[in-house]
């Protein structure tokens, strides 16, 4: 954009509205692809929100420091707008030249077909997946509200903004918004601002015919704060609402009433507006009739004056600066604490801690079931991580989330555990959000099984890159009379699929102290820990064995002249000793190796994985799921010992011994591969 922009007069936020239309329809006739609907639909809204001319000036934010940390957020929570948001960022100063915009869709550019966090400047979160932006958005609002319970004093409010979300239909129906709304009206997120483009139109038309909820009547039971009917072309009347919404005690949805793809003389108000180019005919008609004279990806200067936001987020930030350096100075340990926080990095005593309790684990040698390992490393990381915070969807005494000391957070009362309610989906975006805004390390328990419903939350986290963690129990056959329902058979191979996803299997104590401490010293993608409600052994290990554990997969058993390779997660580690013990007593030697986490160990070198599993040496993995996944490790000619059907209902070791998971049926399988 321009550098000097100063306007002799507050240009028209008709003017501005229209600068948007013209920057998206532009872009999206380019690209040949894209959403111009919403963008045109959603342009006064965003003026209202955007604008430097509007005297409220609400959205508070420095296009020169994107990651100021008291930032407002917005969130486009109706992703596939991202023209609308690209042209915002663009018009009020971000790096984001109109190069970019000319780009849009095209490979390599920072304007992708939706939002991508980390790729383009000033985008808080990677949206896309309806529901998922107003769920993430949830999370920042109340990351926002415990970071300032916590460390906000009288008269110095060092943590004071607001999240603003823009969603629409789409967003409503999927049903991920109905957990996360929910939730974040129990807990009173006030900060939290939503804009409803309540166009009435989505993908497949008028949606009268499938989506007649009473969408008002619906937050209010929530508890939320409705504001409605509000024009969603009136700049000043959408002001107003927000500045309305600013004052209550409660989330506020703001429903705006508009038309999709506004201008467009013959498919504004359609779904030909939605989600395709409008075409070189269209646009000229609209132009016209839109007053727009200027050609494509040209702005006027005042346009750019009436976004620019460079000198008030300069100020905002430069006030914010000085009132941190009053608040350093009366509050110096809660400061430096504070900018810790913001900056990620773990405490200077963490290394000694996970020491410490390394040491405690193979003191005590504890045989135990590793979702109790789980909850025993979390009491012992929690006294030195006060960014700590943990939750589970309705099964905090099943999943071991809450440690000794830790609060429930309830409305007006902050705490460091998050009763989710079964809403296992929500609370997976919600915590996504929550890293993303900064100042804890969150995570979220629930079964296995259940990863299930919060899946696409978990993919979202490894596309972004962001440390969430997800804890998972009951990790397989082994929890037993619940039955097939809640065994989980498939769930971690197919959790292991997702790119940049570490997937943690830890076979005892110290296993699972270390994948904890892998978790929550991760900063560039999430992790799910996968723990089991029956009992571990306990295994010996040599202090190199246990360096080594952060690898990925290490050799617990070495053998003089080993004939075969057993490779194990999990409870069956401890299958595998057994089976190696028999082997040993008929003189056939055999390697037993650990592999609590497949992706760390294939990040490892070529001569470390090797010497793990040398080549030429035959191998069997044996693991309580199903048994395709391990042949990338065992090869077409060794053998795999899991489940390929769904389980059964019957105490945990009536289903091994049916399911053949066995000593007796291991050692079989060696025997047949060391004979090929």
């Amino acid at each position: 954009m321009p550098d000097a922009a100063v306007p002799t007069s507050v240009p028209s936020s008709t003017l501005l509205a229209n600068a948007i239309r013209a920057l998206s329809m532009d872009a999206v006739e380019q690209a040949k692809s894209g959403h111009p609907g919403m963008p045109m639909g959603m342009a006064e809204i965003a003026v209202a929100l955007w604008a430097q001319g509007n005297p409220h000036r609400h959205y508070r934010h420095n296009p020169a420091n994107p990651a100021w940390p008291n930032r407002d957020r917005f969130v486009v929570s109706n992703g596939h707008g991202s023209m609308l948001h690209y042209a915002l960022l663009h018009l009020s100063g971000y790096d984001l030249p109109m190069q970019e915009l000319k780009q849009f869709r095209q490979l390599h550019s920072k304007t992708p077909g939706h939002p991508e966090v980390h790729v383009t400047p000033g985008v808080e979160t990677t949206t896309g997946p309806l529901g998922q932006g107003i769920s993430n958005a949830v999370g920042m609002a109340l990351a926002e509200y415990l970071l300032a319970s916590e460390f906000n004093r009288p008269g110095l409010p060092v943590v004071d903004h607001y999240t603003y979300v823009f969603l629409g239909d789409g967003c409503l129906m999927e049903g991920i918004s109905h957990e996360v709304c929910s939730l974040a009206g129990a807990l009173r997120l006030n900060k939290l601002i939503a804009l409803y483009d309540d166009n009435g139109i989505s993908i497949d038309g008028k949606v009268e015919g499938w989506f007649r909820d009473d969408t008002p009547k619906r937050f209010e039971a929530y508890g939320w704060n409705v504001i409605t009917p509000v024009d969603g072309h009136d700049v000043a009347a959408v002001s107003a609402a927000i500045a309305q919404a600013k004052d209550s005690e409660r989330p506020t949805l703001i429903c705006c009433k508009t038309v999709i793809g506004k201008g467009s003389p013959n498919k504004a108000g359609s779904e030909d507006a939605h989600g395709s180019a409008l075409g070189e005919k269209e646009i000229a008609l609209t132009r016209a009739a839109l007053g727009w004279q200027h050609p494509p990806f040209e702005i006027p200067a005042e346009v750019y004056a009436g976004f620019d936001a460079r000198a008030a987020g300069q100020a905002a930030e430069q006030a914010w600066d000085e009132l941190m350096a009053r608040y350093a100075q009366q509050y110096p340990a809660e400061a430096s604490e504070l900018q810790r926080r913001w900056r990620g990095d773990l405490p200077a005593n963490w290394q000694a801690a996970v020491q410490a309790y390394l040491q405690t684990c193979e003191d005590k040698k504890e045989s135990i079931p590793t979702r109790k390992a789980s909850l025993n490393a979390l009491n012992a990381y929690a006294k030195v991580l006060p960014e700590l915070l943990g939750g589970s969807a309705d099964l905090t005494g099943s999943v071991y989330s809450q440690w000794s000391g830790a609060t429930p957070l309830r409305a007006g009362q902050p705490g460091q555990h998050i009763n989710y309610g079964v809403r296992e989906f929500g609370m997976s975006a919600i915590l996504n959000g929550i890293v993303l805004h900064g100042g804890f390390k969150p995570f979220g328990g629930t079964f296995l099984t259940f990863s299930d419903y919060s899946r696409n939350a978990i993919r979202m986290a490894a596309l972004m890159k962001t440390p969430s963690m997800f804890l998972f129990t009951h990790d397989s056959i082994g929890l037993g009379e619940d039955g097939p329902t809640h065994q989980s058979v498939e769930h971690i191979s197919s959790l292991r699929l997702i790119p940049n996803l570490d997937v943690w299997r830890p076979a005892d104590t110290t296993e699972s102290a270390l994948a904890w401490a892998a978790a929550l010293e991760r900063k560039n993608g999430p992790s799910a820990l996968c723990f089991s409600r029956q009992n571990t052994v306990f295994l010996n290990k040599t202090e190199t064995m246990r360096n080594n554990i952060a690898r990925g997969a290490y050799v617990l058993v070495e053998a003089d002249k080993p004939q075969a390779v057993l490779i194990a997660t999990g409870s069956e580690v401890g299958l595998a000793l057994e089976a190696q013990q028999a082997l040993a007593q008929q003189g056939v030697a055999v390697r037993v190796v650990s592999m609590p986490c497949t992706s760390v160990f294939d990040r490892q070198d070529a001569a470390y994985r090797a010497q793990v599993l040398p080549k030429g040496l035959p191998r069997v993995a044996i693991e309580a799921g199903v048994t395709d996944y391990w042949r990338k490790y065992v090869g077409l000619e060794g053998e795999v010992i899991g489940i390929d059907t769904f389980g059964e209902s019957a105490p945990a070791g009536v289903l091994f011994k049916h399911f053949g998971l066995t000593p007796d049926k291991v050692v079989a399988a060696v025997k047949r591969v060391i004979s090929v």
